[in-house]
């Protein structure tokens, strides 16, 4: 038994060393060969770059891609924004020689047992590596190639210059590389400048630029920059008073105000997709010599650059966004503010309503654009929304609700659906939610965070597309130096609704764009145009935050935001200065395909008019209905009324009653309004009674001592039978005749 056992251990540790030996010889072959990749110095020394972008002609877009401008020396680097980097990023800059082993190790456990890549343990002189020299790719063959290129720099150069090229180079959010363009940006001042809290705050930004935003996560970023400090006050090189001091000083930015356009243009926006897309840093995009080919129709974007010119924002953030419905493709952006749009998410108002709530109610056969629902006050435990002018219409059709963007209505028919229903459809349309939105309120608009002006524009080109969607794209392809394609963007359609769902809910936008919140587009004649507005209003107070219009054609989709990122307030709507914006764009705009194709999912029937109105039901009109009593109407073919009407099939009985009242008839029919009722009295015409439903009363007078009330009636159509129904009275009472004589009955 203990020479099986001894056998076992012995085949056992054969069996690791052999692991062992070829999990060396691989790591070490790797090793080897990435010793033979030069160090790139142009990339660490050249202080100004640039990306070149072309547009859909092939034309190079004539804007500045110039980045990592201007270059700051190590001397005009304040000692503690140096420490600040260095206790936060690699407390052993100054003695290891490039590697922080320790850490390295305890990132490989901790990798290990979670079976994932996440833990880097970079030192500062590795970081300068990854922004240079390699990709992002989390893999163990760019790390081994990351250890040896980063041995080749400490011996190239000293600790100075390292620290010096990676604090020009390194990634600040807001388009913002090196630590001089992130002072000049945050707060309008040199790095020279700086103060010990502000150096703080830069140096907790990189690690997560979006996530420690001072712009857009205020609090995350205050956490961070104090979390320096203390590691600065653990590290010596700050005092605990100082620490102290600081970690209770507010955050105060000044962004510089000159850089708005540059922040949102079209080639910076391709050129943070191409971040996205290669997953290597911007400066290593240039000096590779890739060249980004976008989608850009430079007709387009001279559209929109003069459609917000020649409206009067007055002065306030606006981004504008057009899609090319076929490839997905954004053939125009524009956006002015000194942050940047596309990375702020916004609440989105009413624009959600298509959305979230109503073409999946279509999609699920809940609803069809005739469905009457009752807009009255409503209260779901403490949550009581209103309508935007405090009015109340009582039953109102979807097309009427979604059109004049009535509120009470939008968040029935999501109860209808239910939230998480509503939630799933949008999300497969690229919204994404918190935890926390959970409520009716999303129905409005109202989530914890919202979305950006292109995630919405492009949950639209699904309406226009037939249901289908895929992400929106600034790039169409990209090439390498030698011309090679290593990028090539290919639509990832896929079906979020029937294509039914998604005419008709463009049919009701085609109304709102008509006759509804988005009217000024109206006068838009070359071509079918459906749209939605939407406006977030500021909490007690006739001011808003928000402002959107997206409007759509069978070829483009356009997106109109206007706001103001640091939240100040504005008087403007969605339905005005955003509709203007996306009118002056489309009444110069040149359509290939001029109207909605209708599916043969979708059919036309028509409605009796009468039910509608008399029982709010959608009933479908029998045979004999007369035109004026019926309508035309849009539904899928999966969800057409079952029931046929029977008004103008079958006289019912009369409902009526007849009395004396002293020297009168009182005469009381429960009228219908497709029935006519002719009334003689003592065999004399009388009266016709149409076009009435509900209670009548007819006062006649008697004159005779046997009165004979006859009633006729009949469907108000040509040759319709008719029904009589005869009323005798007799007059106990004494009569004045014509003739002045008395008598008596």
């Amino acid at each position: 038994m203990k020479k099986i056992v001894k056998t076992c251990l012995i085949v056992v540790f054969l069996i690791i060393l052999f692991f062992v030996l070829l999990v060396s010889g691989y790591f070490l072959s790797v090793y080897v060969k990435a010793q033979t990749i030069p160090l790139n110095t142009q990339a660490l020394t050249d202080a100004s770059l640039s990306i070149e972008v072309y547009d859909s002609a092939d034309n190079i877009i004539s804007e500045s891609n110039n980045f990592n401008m201007p270059y700051v020396s190590i001397e005009d680097i304040p000692n503690h924004t140096k420490q600040a980097f260095i206790s936060i990023e690699d407390k052993k800059f100054y003695t290891h020689k490039g590697l922080n082993l320790k850490r390295m190790l305890k990132a490989l456990y901790t990798n290990l047992t979670s079976m994932s890549f996440k833990e880097g343990a970079s030192t500062i002189s590795q970081q300068l590596i990854k922004n240079t020299q390699l990709s992002n790719q989390k893999t163990l063959e760019r790390k081994i190639k990351e250890i040896a290129l980063t041995k080749k720099l400490e011996k190239s150069f000293n600790k100075d210059e390292i620290l010096e090229f990676y604090l020009n180079i390194i990634y600040f959010g807001n388009n913002c590389y090196g630590i001089e363009s992130a002072s000049n940006y945050y707060f309008s001042k040199s790095t020279k400048e700086l103060t010990l809290a502000e150096s703080a705050l830069l140096a907790g930004l990189i690690k997560s630029p979006n996530r420690y935003s001072p712009i857009t996560h205020k609090e995350d970023a205050t956490k961070r920059r104090n979390l320096v400090l203390r590691e600065m006050q653990k590290d010596g090189v700050i005092t605990e008073e100082e620490c102290l001091k600081q970690t209770q000083t507010p955050i105060e930015l000044e962004i510089k105000s000159n850089i708005e356009n540059k922040q949102n243009s079209y080639t910076e926006s391709c050129i943070d997709e191409a971040l996205k897309i290669l997953k290597i840093p911007a400066k290593q995009i240039a000096l590779s010599g890739y060249k980004i080919h976008s989608y850009q129709n430079p007709e387009h974007q001279k559209l929109l650059s003069n459609s917000f010119e020649k409206t009067d924002l007055k002065g306030n953030d606006y981004a504008g966004i057009v899609i090319d419905n076929k490839s997905y493709g954004i053939t125009a952006y524009n956006g002015k503010s000194v942050y940047k749009v596309l990375d702020a998410k916004r609440q989105v108002g009413s624009c959600i309503k298509p959305v979230l709530v109503y073409c999946p109610a279509l999609n699920e056969n809940i609803i069809t654009p005739e469905t009457e629902v009752l807009d009255e006050k409503i209260t779901i435990g403490e949550y009581s929304p209103s309508n935007v002018n405090g009015k109340y219409n009582g039953f109102t059709t979807v097309t009427d609700a979604v059109k004049n963007s009535i509120n009470t209505v939008a968040i029935k028919v999501l109860s209808y659906i239910g939230i998480e229903s509503g939630k799933s459809y949008a999300s497969k349309l690229g919204f994404t939610f918190d935890e926390k939105d959970d409520s009716y309120a999303l129905a409005l608009g109202g989530m914890t965070y919202g979305e950006n002006i292109k995630t919405l524009a492009n949950s639209y080109v699904s309406f226009a597309n037939g249901g289908k969607y895929s992400q929106a794209r600034f790039i169409s392809y990209i090439t390498d130096k030698n011309g090679r394609v290593i990028y090539k963007h290919t639509p990832n359609e896929k079906q979020v609704f029937r294509d039914d769902a998604a005419y008709l809910m463009t049919d009701i936008l085609k109304q709102t764009a008509k006759t509804g919140t988005a009217r000024k587009l109206s006068t838009i004649e070359q071509t079918e145009v459906a749209s939605k507005t939407g406006t977030v209003g500021k909490k007690n107070s006739s001011l808003n935050t928000d402002a959107y219009n997206i409007a759509y054609t069978p070829d483009i989709t356009i997106g109109v935001w206007c706001g103001n990122l640091n939240n100040a307030p504005i008087s403007i709507n969605g339905g005005n200065e955003p509709t203007e914006v996306a009118r002056k764009f489309l009444a110069e705009f040149k359509p290939t395909n001029t109207t909605f194709k209708k599916p043969s999912s979708v059919t036309e029937a028509k409605i009796d008019l009468i039910e509608k109105e008399k029982n709010h039901k959608l009933v479908l009109a029998n045979s004999n209905t007369p035109e004026r009593y019926t309508k035309s109407a849009l539904f899928s073919r999966f969800n057409l009324p079952n029931e046929i009407s029977t008004n103008f099939v079958e006289l019912p009985n009369l409902d009526a009653t007849c009395k004396q009242e002293n020297s009168s008839c009182i005469l009381t029919l429960n009228t219908q309004k497709q029935i006519e009722y002719d009334i003689f009295l003592n065999g004399e015409y009388y009266k016709t009674i149409k076009e009435s439903e509900g209670k009548t009363k007819v006062s006649m007078p008697l004159r005779e001592k046997e009165n004979e009330v006859k009633i006729v009636y009949k469907f108000s159509v040509k040759n319709s039978p008719e029904k009589t129904e005869i009323f005798k009275l007799f007059s106990t009472k004494k009569i004045q005749q014509k003739n002045s004589k008395e008598w008596y009955i």
